[in-house]
């Protein structure tokens, strides 16, 4: 029997894929839990012209994306914080100063699309390096340069 199988599943295929399984294993467990539905001829035709239609907007997104990683890539934010006498900063730098001190600059990434390479919290005066995911496979490399507050 053909299915489309409407999310992930495990050891059988990707969200929109057709696959074919057994008779028992579709009507008694994929097409119930919600899994899968039976890919009749009109919905192998509607698949196809979803996946058409998702495609597009796709493309549509990923120019976008591109293009702000093109802005975004080798930018330098800086950031000031409280430093003690020897360089050590009260507290450390995380994400969302990152992603505050992005905005100051035009450019809107959500805290959690930001990593900071090496370091798992930045303690220190110096420049350090991140990764903004802007798309599922498109990243932009910046750094980050902390400063002393006067």
């Amino acid at each position: 029997m053909e299915i489309i199988l409407i999310q992930d599943v495990p050891n059988l295929g990707h969200k929109d894929d057709i696959v074919t399984v057994r008779n028992g294993y579709a009507t008694n467990y994929l097409i119930p839990k919600g899994f899968a539905k039976m890919a009749t001829p009109s919905a192998k035709k509607m698949h196809a012209e979803n996946l058409k239609q998702r495609a597009h907007k796709e493309a549509k997104i990923r120019e976008e994306a591109n293009t702000q990683a093109a802005k975004l890539e080798g930018t330098q934010v800086t950031i000031a914080t409280k430093v003690s006498s020897t360089g050590k900063i009260f507290g450390s730098v995380n994400n969302i100063q990152v992603a505050e001190a992005l905005a100051a600059k035009g450019f809107e990434i959500d805290r959690r699309n930001i990593t900071i390479l090496g370091e798992e919290s930045v303690k220190e005066v110096g420049i350090y390096d991140a990764v903004v995911k802007i798309h599922k496979e498109i990243k932009a490399n910046i750094k980050i340069e902390i400063i002393s507050e006067e």
